[in-house]
């Protein structure tokens, strides 16, 4: 079996539990709220790879991550946190 090189933004969201549902998707992509290596994301089916650099816009707070791992399911938020890295510049993620 080969292991993925890629999946799906909108399920690597889910994942790594910044969006509760892959229906909700569509709608952060429709208000420019998710970025990929700086580009807007327009198409919940665009590749997210590991190394990848998303700028997220959740609520009022700004939220920078480098994609580490792709993930398999949604988890725990113990399982999730090791899909991303927070990178300087993001603000702080509350409970």
């Amino acid at each position: 079996m080969t292991e993925r090189v890629a999946i799906r933004i909108d399920r690597w969201l889910v994942h790594a539990r910044f969006v509760r549902r892959r229906e909700l998707v569509p709608g952060f992509l429709v208000e420019r709220r998710v970025r990929l290596n700086g580009q807007p994301v327009t198409k919940s089916h665009q590749p997210v790879r590991p190394g990848d650099v998303l700028t997220l816009i959740l609520g009022r707070r700004l939220v920078l991550v480098r994609v580490m791992a792709l993930g398999d399911r949604r988890g725990p938020a113990s399982e999730a946190r090791r899909l991303y890295e927070m990178l300087e510049g993001s603000d702080p993620l509350s409970g």
